[in-house]
């Protein structure tokens, strides 16, 4: 469980995790020293499990991406998934509830890989069907 101080930390590390120690403590209104406890206890606990680079939306903007729905059959779930997870395209994958078993995000080069790699995910022994919806603009992002 985290405090309301972790709660403050980690979304001001959301917004900008190359955030130094003491802009942290100026921004929460707490010591150097509080901050970097609290971020090592983050760290221990699994909940920072790292530092990545987020990708500038006029990066973003060049490459086309989207959102497949897939339904695949129970008993290969666990096989579709790590085929997915294989897949460089794959930005992320949700296991989700409903009429479809997964959501993934795309991001591909261009419309012709998108449609290759539609193509392919369809192929794939235990997907009984699939929706797809490229996504036009990203309006928040967090």
């Amino acid at each position: 469980m985290t405090s309301s101080l972790d709660d403050r930390l980690l979304s001001a590390l959301r917004r900008n995790a190359r955030l130094s120690t003491s802009e942290l403590a100026r921004q929460l209104d707490v010591s150097r020293a509080t901050v970097q406890n609290r971020i090592r206890k983050l760290e221990d606990a699994g909940i920072i499990e790292g530092y990545t680079v987020r990708l500038g939306q006029s990066w973003r903007d060049k490459r086309i991406r989207a959102h497949v729905l897939v339904e695949v059959e129970q008993k290969r779930s666990a096989e579709v998934t790590r085929r997915l997870e294989q897949l460089d395209s794959v930005a992320a994958l949700y296991v989700i509830s409903g009429n479809y078993d997964l959501i993934l995000e795309l991001e591909v080069d261009s419309t012709g890989a998108l449609s290759r790699q539609l193509d392919d995910i369809g192929l794939l022994t235990g997907v009984l069907r699939t929706t797809s919806s490229v996504i036009l603009e990203t309006r928040v992002r967090q």
